[in-house]
């Protein structure tokens, strides 16, 4: 259940999650692109897809480099009406860190950069078995 973090106990039955368990392969980008494109279009909200799935493909790709088993969950939910979270969750709880260095000499580590620039905030959260990387999209909301 999703609930409203500006109201809490109640439900958003006009915003349901989407999620799927993929493998950690890097072609499960493109199945993590799909499902974001379906929650979108699913909310009316066509609008972010490329930088939501920009921001997707960095994650995925994040999660296949480090993660340690297998499989990878990417979660899309909409948990206030402000944000839009995309999310993915992986057994590794290596935290990424933004790589800052702008020499040109390192063609890896500047994923997460991007997703800075294309998100209004973006996290970790850590659970005792891995952790999801996370990052949100403002939605303009219709006075």
């Amino acid at each position: 259940m999703i609930q409203n973090r500006t109201q809490p106990g109640k439900r958003l039955a006009r915003h349901p999650g989407f999620s799927e368990t993929l493998p950690r392969t890097p072609e499960s980008a493109a199945a993590a692109r799909d499902l974001a494109r379906t929650a979108l279009a699913a909310w009316g909200q066509q609008e972010l897809t490329d930088g939501a799935l920009l921001v997707l493909t960095e994650l995925v790709s994040n999660a296949v480099k480090y993660g340690r088993i297998g499989a990878m969950r990417v979660i899309i939910t909409w948990p206030t009406e402000s944000f839009i979270r995309l999310g993915v969750v992986d057994r590794s709880k290596t935290i990424p860190m933004m790589q800052l260095d702008s020499s040109g000499d390192h063609i890896h580590g500047r994923g997460l950069l991007l997703v800075d620039a294309l998100t209004d905030r973006w996290g970790t959260d850590l659970y005792r078995w891995g952790k999801q990387v996370w990052g949100e999209i403002r939605v303009e909301v219709a006075a």
